[in-house]
């Protein structure tokens, strides 16, 4: 392996209130993404979904005629849906439903990133309209949405500190005290166990402190951030 290997953010902090460790996310299914409208074309109301297991990378021609997999699910429901792939730019969605097959002319433009909010955004031409979709893992987005369900409460019970709960070694600090951050923006990155692992921000807010600089060692319950 050329590099350290990365794992989920949580795994090596959590943001508390008042220093105490953060309680355990629920499980989601871990072949799942969260598929919305990008913030660039979004409107307000336009809803986000599941889809399980996770759409191929790979551009792979379907037959017509094949149903999806029976464990493809959409918002946990089971659902009829092939991509038919002309090419790696040109397809065709088919959705079978009560009056029959679906057909919807789509285009895949080239998949980027959005590095503040740790997803990916790929530019979708649907029948002639662009659209900017935002792709994340399932986990990543209801921790997401834990975060911001908290926020209220964290904000009337102070500043959020956010702890260390393994050992390890600072090496990115991406903020500093003053600095404004939206929740899930990278704040530090710390190696742990050979793996590199992004920790954001749990909420909104300006950072008040923080505790540790690139090279330091971390133990378990050392302050790193605090954000008010």
């Amino acid at each position: 392996m050329s590099g350290p290997r990365r794992r989920p953010p949580t795994m090596i902090a959590g943001p508390t209130a008042t220093g105490e460790p953060a309680a355990t996310t629920p499980p989601v299914d871990p072949r799942a993404v969260r598929i919305g409208v990008a913030p660039a074309t979004r409107f307000e109301g336009d809803p986000a979904f599941t889809l399980a297991p996770s759409p191929d990378p790979v551009a792979r021609p379907v037959p017509p005629g094949r149903a999806a997999p029976e464990d493809l699910r959409v918002d946990g429901v089971p659902a009829r849906i092939r991509l038919q792939r002309h090419d790696a730019v040109r397809a065709r969605l088919e959705e079978d439903g009560p009056g029959g097959i679906t057909r919807t002319d789509v285009l895949f433009g080239p998949v980027g990133r959005d590095r503040r909010r740790g997803t990916e955004i790929r530019e979708v031409v649907v029948e002639g309209w662009r659209i900017e979709v935002e792709v994340e893992s399932e986990r990543r987005a209801a921790l997401r949405e834990r975060a911001r369900r908290g926020a209220g409460a964290a904000s009337r019970g102070g500043p959020v500190e956010v702890r260390a709960i393994i050992p390890g070694r600072v090496v990115a600090v991406s903020v500093e005290s003053g600095d404004d951050v939206a929740a899930g923006e990278q704040i530090l990155v710390v190696e742990a166990m050979k793996m590199q692992n992004e920790l954001r921000a749990p909420r909104e807010g300006t950072v008040e402190r923080v505790g540790v600089a690139v090279g330091d060692t971390i133990e378990v319950g050392d302050l790193l951030v605090v954000i008010r």
